[in-house]
């Protein structure tokens, strides 16, 4: 049986014990030819170990993420496994190239049958993994070039507080209203649901309320302390964010995480819920909060975008926009951000659509918790608590260090 034979086997009869059909005398002469070194028999016995216990081998990289505080593992033939340490990727030392036929088989692992037929059918699928007593994970599973790849991002068992992650104190006064919509932005890996989640567990300590969040997958879980806490799970819970927020409706929250407004009508319902009475928690890839503005508005037709504007501008709570910067050391990365709370003022601006004015005002907005992302990033280079060469590609142009 060729590797191409195997592999088919392995993704559409699911014959995962047939999926790797090699002569374990020939290991050492396989290693040599990889890795071209004097090392062949210790990256040999490796390979034998992830044939033999595949499991055990997946479970041992995602602990070394742990104890490394590494945010991401990413398996891809043809490569090492690679660890994404403080925003850079890594090799993990002492590995061999992998095979997609063992990354399928490490895939199928951590999958349930029903996850796997999804993954077989549709070519990707979210999910979350918890390695037991030490971190979660949410993954993806996805093909490319008829190979399998897998990307694990590991979320901590414990939920950071506020003041850990650097967040703006105001954040602790907005989780606490009782109705509106509040929106953590930022680029991917940026820690937005680590904000969300630092924001929910505060309320959990503070406050007598019905919390319930809508993800994909479910990432931090919340335990009850002085709130109810209902954790529900796009694909195994729910079938889609419209759905599960339409329901919500009906199930007496106060406050409604969404993983992500993605769509017309996720927005479109989150915004409804604003209204009526409920705090509304959700997250965009936008990277400030002018862009945050439009990108909510131009997801609806032209013609609805006036109406959607004066929705937005009684609604809107705040946006927080986030990006992470490597220390000066290269040990860590810190939080810089930028807050908006919305007033009298910036409703005004997003409902006569000037979002170019929304800066200026977050500048003169000072006193009431608002901070532009420049001025953080000064603020934290001028502490020495990030390296101002690599700062300084996200300043705008013409600012004085």
């Amino acid at each position: 049986m060729d590797r191409k034979d195997s592999y088919l086997e392995s993704e559409f009869d699911l014959e995962l014990e047939s999926s790797l059909d090699l002569n374990f005398n020939n290991l050492y002469e396989i290693a040599d030819e990889i890795n071209g070194n004097l090392q062949g028999k210790s990256i040999a016995e490796t390979v034998i170990k992830q044939i033999e216990d595949p499991k055990a081998t997946l479970d041992e990289w995602l602990a070394l993420t742990v104890s490394k505080e590494v945010s991401d593992l990413h398996l891809v033939e043809g490569i090492e496994p690679i660890f994404r340490l403080n925003g850079e990727l890594v090799p993990i030392q002492g590995t061999p190239v992998l095979y997609s036929e063992m990354i399928t088989k490490m895939a199928r692992l951590v999958c349930n049958d029903e996850q796997w037929a999804t993954f077989l059918a549709d070519g990707e699928i979210d999910l979350a993994y918890e390695l037991k007593g030490a971190a979660r994970f949410r993954i993806n599973i996805f093909r490319q070039k008829d190979t399998t790849s897998i990307a694990f991002r590991r979320i901590p068992i414990k939920i950071p507080n506020l003041t850990s992650l650097g967040m703006p104190d105001i954040l602790k006064d907005l989780i606490h209203k009782s109705q509106g919509l509040f929106l953590v932005t930022g680029p991917t890996g940026s820690g937005k649901s680590t904000t969300l989640a630092a924001m929910l567990d505060y309320l959990n300590d503070t406050k007598n309320t019905h919390i319930l969040t809508l993800e994909d997958p479910i990432e931090y879980v919340h335990n009850h302390k002085k709130s109810i806490i209902s954790q529900r799970e796009i694909g195994r819970d729910t079938d889609s964010f419209g759905n599960a927020l339409r329901a919500a409706l009906r199930q007496d929250p106060d406050v409604i995480l969404v993983g992500e407004m993605r769509d017309f009508e996720t927005i479109s319902i989150a915004l409804t819920a604003a209204e009526t009475g409920h705090l509304v928690l959700g997250t965009l890839h936008t990277s400030s909060a002018p862009a945050t503005i439009e990108r909510i508005v131009d997801v609806f037709p032209a013609i609805q975008q006036p109406q959607v504007r004066s929705q937005l501008a009684g609604a809107l709570l705040g946006v927080l926009s986030q990006r992470l910067l490597p220390t000066p050391d290269g040990n860590g990365r810190i939080a810089a951000t930028e807050m908006l709370v919305n007033n009298k003022g910036i409703a005004h601006i997003i409902r006569s659509g000037k979002t170019h004015q929304i800066s200026n005002m977050i500048q003169m907005g000072k006193n009431e918790g608002m901070h532009t992302m420049q001025a953080k990033i000064i603020q934290l280079i001028s502490a020495g608590r990030v390296d101002s060469d690599v700062a300084e590609s996200y300043l705008e142009e013409g600012s004085e260090l």
